[in-house]
């Protein structure tokens, strides 16, 4: 009798997309009751203002990096366009998988790094990259390798950065709203007689919910990364149907963890594209790697 029932890959990726959704709704909610706190506290237009101006710069600055953004992952990796004639089994493996998975090829381009990693970008699959280090070349064997790129043209498929810009905006929403109502507490006056109790207790809510509200979305945020990670290993398997070669990719990984030199300093901003964090100290981004292949051996 098998220690863990096993699961079915359909089925870990539809929770994944419905745990998702509810964390997505949890951030707007909270959205919600910020906005609230807050314009009870001031005069309702004047808080209207301050909404209109933070949604209207935090969607502005999220679709430009959402339309660019993978030349700014590429650029922030330091990544080069891999060329056919040298990287042919690279061409051939992520041509198999279009073939399987029923999307258009990506560009490839390749990141100098020892260490086992890969990321995808890009606001759709017709405007997708994949990048992968010299280092998962050079120790991951072809099933190891294909794992690997399947995850990663999961996440493409499964439109993962479309989710991410949808929370990045809401999260900078939050952000921008809560220290615009802290810095506007200086130049608040004290109130007159008239002030009643509620305004007072509103104002109070209004702090707390301004400290807190980017401390609870942004750990809402890493929760969302993390069951991505786990969508696109399940959609790995859908399109290999063959979880040990990711299995064994992890397992290199666990083991590179060890060696210091494994670490490259890449923006912290694209560390959540990455198949596995690239910094020892950023684990919260993903998934621990335990979990992640305790899961995939139950498919």
């Amino acid at each position: 009798m098998e220690k863990y029932a096993r699961i079915d890959f359909r089925d870990q990726i539809s929770k994944n997309k419905r745990k998702s959704f509810f964390l997505i709704l949890s951030i707007f909610l909270v959205f919600i009751l910020l906005g609230y706190a807050l314009s009870m506290a001031f005069d309702p237009g004047y808080f209207f203002v301050i909404m209109a101006i933070s949604i209207v710069f935090s969607i502005s600055y999220t679709l430009i990096s959402y339309y660019n953004s993978d030349k700014i992952a590429v650029l922030s990796a330091g990544a080069k366009k891999a060329e056919r004639s040298q990287y042919k089994d690279y061409y051939n493996i992520v041509e198999g998988l279009t073939i399987a998975s029923g999307l258009p090829m990506p560009q490839l381009y390749i990141m100098p790094s020892n260490q086992i990693n890969a990321f995808a970008s890009g606001r759709d699959p017709k405007h997708s990259v994949v990048c992968v280090t010299e280092g998962a070349l050079a120790k991951l064997d072809r099933r190891e390798l294909e794992g690997v790129l399947a995850h990663e043209l999961g996440h493409v498929g499964n439109y993962d950065i479309r989710y991410m810009t949808l929370v990045a905006v809401m999260v900078g929403m939050i952000a921008i709203i809560s220290e615009l109502f802290l810095r506007s507490l200086w130049f608040k006056g004290g109130g007159s007689s008239d002030d009643n109790k509620a305004g007072w207790i509103f104002m109070l809510i209004g702090v707390v919910l301004a400290i807190l509200a980017p401390i609870v979305v942004g750990l809402v945020q890493l929760s969302i990364s993390r069951k991505h990670e786990y969508s696109a290993d399940a959609t790995a398997v859908k399109f290999t149907r063959y979880p040990q070669g990711l299995i064994g990719a992890l397992k290199k990984i666990k083991q590179d963890y060890g060696l210091e030199s494994r670490e490259k300093k890449v923006s912290k901003a694209i560390a959540p594209l990455f198949f596995a964090s690239p910094f020892k100290n950023l684990a919260s981004t993903h998934p621990d790697i335990n979990k992640r292949i305790a899961a995939l051996e139950r498919m």
